[in-house]
């Protein structure tokens, strides 16, 4: 895997500054940015990445909902969107914003808002307050940020925090093989995988405690690392066989009572 640069953790301009952007993204939805942008990105993914979406059905087709994917790649915002309908707004770091004006723009009516990292940054969860009480879909990642020691990293509190805040389904989600993005300079492109697991949901907390947002994300991302181990292991083929498989012996389950009762 490629190195990654080191990166400016802690946001050194003001508020103020973003403030403009948590406006918009308060009061719009993502515009014609976004479904150009899905346009470009999705034969991308799945002609030459060969992404495959397992267990689609787990992300509600309409209403509030969270998405929370592990992080490798730039790329990973775009994989999980590409089986979903749904306009995705997510988080990105606010050193993305402020630098051109036209590519705030495309940031801006592409979706995405900013978040000051290293700051108790209340602005970035109003935002994604209103867009999800607007009956939108909020991707926030749970590990804050992209991994970069080539394997899963650890479970921020901040998306515990946004799933007690206002106790909408989180759906986690696992994105396999991203890692390896960065090897397209080699003309090395890696097969994805992006498996949504059924939604969790938790009881609103108004002011939850530092303690009671590790435990929310823990419970999130440990969902993540077990889908995501489970195709490192298997490989997708296998995991999709075993999810039919199971499909089917539930259905076969259900129907089995009523055989025995018209007999």
């Amino acid at each position: 895997m490629d190195e990654l640069k080191p990166q400016r953790y802690k946001e050194t301009r003001p508020a103020e500054q973003f403030r403009y952007l948590h406006e918009w993204a308060r009061t719009h939805d993502a515009g014609w940015i976004y479904e150009l942008v899905r346009m470009i990105t999705t034969p991308a993914s799945l002609f030459i990445y060969r992404t495959r979406g397992i267990s689609i059905a787990n992300v509600p087709a309409d209403g509030p909902v969270i998405l929370a994917p592990n992080h490798f790649s730039n790329m990973d915002h775009f994989f999980t969107g590409t089986y979903i309908r749904r306009k995705i707004r997510f988080m990105a770091k606010s050193q993305m914003f402020g630098q051109n004006a036209i590519l705030d723009y495309v940031y801006r009516v592409g979706g995405v808002f900013p978040v000051m990292r290293g700051h108790h940054d209340t602005e970035t969860f109003r935002t994604a307050h209103s867009i999800l009480d607007r009956g939108g879909c909020v991707l926030m990642y749970a590990e804050g940020g992209r991994s970069r020691s080539g394997g899963l990293g650890e479970a921020k509190p901040g998306v515990g925090r946004l799933a007690l805040e206002s106790g909408v389904p989180v759906v986690p989600v696992a994105i396999h093989g991203s890692k390896g993005v960065r090897g397209w300079k080699r003309l090395s492109f890696p097969k994805i995988t992006v498996q949504y697991g059924e939604p969790l949901r938790f009881e609103v907390v108004e002011q939850p405690s530092r303690e009671q947002q590790r435990d929310a994300a823990h419970e999130i991302f440990d969902r993540v690392k077990a889908m995501y181990s489970q195709l490192e292991e298997r490989g997708r083929s296998r995991v999709i066989k075993s999810l039919r498989e199971g499909a089917a012996d539930a259905a076969d389950a259900v129907a089995r009572p009523s055989t025995r009762t018209q007999s």
